[in-house]
């Protein structure tokens, strides 16, 4: 659970931890933690209560089948979903020496095909099952998972037990994936902060395993042979080297004998002995380094405990407390100092970093911010950290373990963590760990890890100048599945589970009121776990309210609601929400997350803060300078021009989207246009809040109504609708950024319908069969049988008013107008003639089984909700498009394509490299 509460910090966190080695989900959570014990699962299966720091348990069965396969499976009834996440404990760690990536090179080879499924079959399942499934390289473990409908179980079973000791690995696959794995380096290579971490790293842990991060190098991968990789494979993938969670809607006594049929017979290996990390000495030294990041980073890096390291409970405690906005560190960005700030926490296993942070506008001198985060980071190191910090970080990661179950995907992931990574027996052992910490106990870590003579610190300036790093390589998002060159049969256990396409079973519908000052309010009773979250916005459209002049008005507005309401200042605010372990956010789009019995507690101060927000001068005075100088980095920003061009290429010129904020613009908003903005666009009757756990409606309704009655509503309604577009005509623009080294290429083009329109369902289908998945036209015409790109896809957005239709890739800038007229070809093809009924039946099963996914967590249930009332539709709407999915032919796509899409009229923005 993030103690982050200004959205800017929390921006910049993860950017830090998305920088790090492809860490993945699970381990980039600095808050989630425990102390290290060993995996402790019984060899005869077990259904037995998880102990809980509530009165709820959670129902798990475990067991450790003869070949030494151990098993998880953790009940969650949240919806008819299930995901399977294998945890080979295997990772860059174990890699041969000068060879750091071939953990992450076989992970990716898991993808190209096994002795019971092809490559092509695997990719052609996956889309049956609705393309939810990825994979993770760490420093010490290897996870892949599948989510799918629970009925859908056998199927994942079997995919993960094929290529557990069948996999192919064929020499000509790893030729293909070689490029493709070299590409995503180039990729990397290319964002600022992963080419610091990476520097970092390679300091604090210089001469071990841990040098290098699991991405790997691309020499490596150039010298990697298909001999080398069945040796790993042979070495490390085996059953009694393997953890399998199972968390969903399943039973868990059946789940566990399907495991045993699936993998009981899979034979156990003789395992090598896997490596230890030792780090000799580190000296402080000083980093330069040149960024294209709006703004410039002064950082303090030091090498922390690993998570299985007896410390790591009380490190992590100590981590939360430096990053309390209660905290000296944060306390830079309300005082002026700053920009932002934070504490960043990446654990591996056997060690990990720790990164002190803060931002500094664009031509500024960092010299005395610089000073200020050493010294207040010396002064908790001598002083000791405050008791009330600790406490309160203390109660919120024993509160955080309660949400786990809140997200079908994040119960799967916690497990994983906690037994593959942490080697414990369950999640709620942290709660002992986290416990048994004292404050001398961190107080001891401060002086013994942060110590300024081991800090590798940093300076990383913005420039607007730079040379690629790389002259080849692409790339956007990871693409592990390929899709298949021809048609593709499916063995007859795949074909049988799926021979009938069905509509998934109804959406739930929340209990749906309005209250009595316009509120709309919905509320789904879930009792997997004794926690409410709400989630709330106000509809706005800040390019119809902002006043001439004024722009940049409305993230100031929301950007001062940290500071406080007229009962309690910044501070007191925070204590209070620490009080009950609340995490709150108020401003146009507001939340809260509690425990149930401090929901009505955390509604209190939720509703004080958006009803009362203080607004005090000073720190109005402060905010408004530090928009002003950010925003100045932003204009000047690649990536803002990149954005700018595409909205440019849509848009006519005196269009309101197109209204951009100015320093000089923000630096004339006065506390009084706050104010009167305030006033007039938070507006009871334009808020919807959806409240999903353990709570029963008619009793959130009460609570809501009494928190929120003083909200009234003043005057008419505003008109947010933004006006209808034209047909954008076709452009070209071409945005320069010297750091990166590929074009990222957009074709996009306005569409001349809204998404009420029901050729929107015709439009769905086939942007599916186009470019939105695995088993596209242009991911199979424009990465396998070419290799123009690693990353290519296809994209239609609604607003109430408007759409549009976009084409993205990456590609070396010698290939962009090959792989754009082959993208233009395939959308021709969409028009040209009807697809195949079996390209449409697969279209239709990604489509309708991906609903389903929607439901698997409480942030996907509301965001579903919230997106359909700020678009006008009825909560029932994904049922109807599911009919219409279900009932659609090929023509029908055909015919929508020649209606809306016009290929003649798409512009092309090429984002890259300067022109040599």
């Amino acid at each position: 659970m993030s103690l982050f509460r200004f959205s800017r910090l929390t921006l910049l966190a993860a950017s830090f931890m998305a920088s790090s080695a492809l860490i993945s989900p699970v381990l980039a959570q600095s808050a989630t933690s425990s102390s290290p014990a060993s995996s402790n699962l019984q060899n005869q299966p077990s259904t037995q209560p998880i102990p809980s720091s509530s009165a709820h348990d959670i129902e798990v069965a475990k067991a450790t089948l003869e070949n030494g396969l151990r098993v998880i499976i953790v009940k969650d009834s949240l919806a008819p979903v299930v995901q399977t996440m294998v945890n080979y404990e295997v990772g860059s760690v174990n890699s041969p020496a000068k060879f750091p990536g071939t953990a992450h090179a076989l992970e990716h080879m898991m993808f190209n095909g096994a002795q019971n499924l092809s490559r092509d079959q695997l990719a052609t399942l996956s889309a049956h099952l609705g393309n939810n499934n990825n994979a993770d390289t760490t420093s010490d473990v290897t996870q892949y998972y599948f989510t799918a409908p629970a009925s859908d179980l056998e199927l994942l079973l079997k995919i993960e037990a094929g290529r557990m000791t069948g996999l192919t690995l064929d020499e000509k696959d790893w030729a293909h994936e070689k490029g493709a794995i070299e590409q995503e380096v180039s990729r990397d290579l290319s964002n600022p902060l992963y080419r610091y971490m990476s520097q970092v790293r390679a300091i604090l842990y210089k001469g071990t395993p841990y040098e290098y991060d699991a991405l790997g190098t691309r020499p490596s991968f150039d010298d990697t042979t298909i001999t080398q990789l069945r040796k790993f494979y042979q070495d490390w993938y085996a059953p009694n080297n393997a953890i399998l969670i199972i968390a969903g809607d399943v039973d868990g006594p059946k789940t566990l004998e399907l495991v045993k049929k699936t993998f009981g017979t899979l034979p156990a290996r003789k395992l090598p002995e896997t490596p230890s990390v030792h780090p000799g000495p580190v000296k402080a030294q000083m980093l330069f380094l040149p960024t294209d990041l709006p703004i410039g980073l002064v950082t303090m890096a030091w090498r922390l405990p690993g998570q299985r390291d007896p410390d790591y409970a009380a490190m992590t405690l100590l981590i939360d407390a430096l990053s309390s906005d209660r905290a000296d560190l944060f306390g830079l960005v309300p005082d002026g100092k700053a920009l932002q700030t934070g504490f960043a926490y990446q654990p591996d296993a056997q060690g990990g970093i720790g990164i002190a942070y803060a931002g500094f506008p664009k031509n500024s001198n960092p010299s005395d911010l610089k000073r200020s985060v050493a010294t207040i980071l010396e002064n908790y190191r001598q002083k000791g950290i405050p008791p009330e910090l600790i406490e309160a970080a203390r109660q919120r990661e024993i509160a955080a373990l309660e949400f786990n179950a809140n997200s079908i995907s994040g119960l799967a992931g916690s497990w994983s963590q906690a037994v593959a990574i942490q080697r414990l027996s369950s999640p709620h052992d942290m709660i002992a760990a986290f416990r048994s910490v004292t404050k001398k106990q961190i107080d001891d870590l401060a002086k013994k890890w942060l110590d300024p003579q081991l800090a590798i610190s940093a300076i990383l300036t913005p420039r607007d100048t730079g040379k690629p790093i790389a002259d080849k390589g692409f790339g956007g998002a990871e693409s592990l599945i390929t899709p298949p060159k021809d048609k593709v049969a499916l063995p007859d256990w795949a074909q049988q589970a799926l021979s009938k396409l069905s509509l998934p079973p109804a959406s739930p519908q929340p209990a749906s009121f309005v209250l009595s000052n316009g509120i709309r309010l919905l509320v789904q009773p879930e009792h997997v776990s004794h926690t409410i979250e709400l989630y709330g916005t106000i509809r706005h459209t800040p390019a119809l309210q902002e006043p001439e002049g004024k722009e940049g008005l409305s993230d100031l507005v929301n950007s001062l609601f940290i500071y406080g309401t007229e009962k309690h200042d910044r501070l007191a605010l925070s204590r209070a929400l620490d009080d009950i372990t609340a995490d709150e956010n108020a401003g146009s789009s507001f939340s809260l997350s509690t425990l149930t019995k401090d929901f009505r507690g955390g509604l209190s101060l939720l509703a004080e803060n958006e009803l009362q927000p203080a607004f005090p001068e000073k720190a109005f005075l402060i905010t408004r300078e530090q928009a002003a100088q950010e925003q100045h980095g932003v204009l000047q920003s690649p990536s803002y021009h990149y954005g700018r061009a595409v909205k440019k290429a849509l848009l006519p010129p005196q269009d309101p989207s197109l209204r951009e904020a100015k320093p000089e613009n923000i630096r004339k908003i006065t506390l009084q246009d706050v104010k009167d903005y305030y006033r007039n666009t938070f507006r009871p009757d334009l808020t919807t809040i959806v409240v999903i756990g353990d709570i029963e409606p008619e009793q959130a309704r009460k609570d809501i109504e009494e928190a929120f009655s003083s909200w009234k509503t003043i005057g008419d309604k505003p008109q947010l609708d933004l006006p209808e577009v034209p047909p954008s005509k076709t452009s070209e623009a071409v945005v320069s950024d010297p750091g990166r080294s590929q074009d990222q290429v957009k074709l996009v083009e306005t569409l001349g319908l809204n998404v009420k329109n029901p050729d929107r369902h015709a439009l769905a289908v086939g942007n599916e069969i186009l470019g939105d998945g695995f088993s596209s036209l242009l991911m199979r015409d424009l990465r396998v049988k070419t290799g123009y790109v690693y990353g290519v896809g296809s994209d239609i957005h609604y607003s109430r008013t408007r759409a549009s239709f976009s084409i993205s890739f990456g590609a070396d800038p010698a290939k962009v107008k090959a792989a754009q007229a082959l993208a233009i070809k395939d959308l021709q093809s969409l028009r040209e003639k009807p697809v195949a009924q079996e390209t449409l039946d697969l279209a239709k099963a990604t489509l309708l089984r991906s609903q389903l996914m929607g439901r698997a967590s409480f942030n996907a249930l509301a965001s579903t909700w919230l997106t359909l009332t700020e678009l006008d539709l009825p909560l029932n709407a994904p049922d109807d498009s599911a009919r219409a999915i279900y009932a659609m032919t090929p023509e029908q796509v055909q015919q929508a394509f020649i209606h809306w899409i016009r290929p003649d009229d798409m512009a092309r923005i090429v984002f890259g490299p300067a022109p040599q």
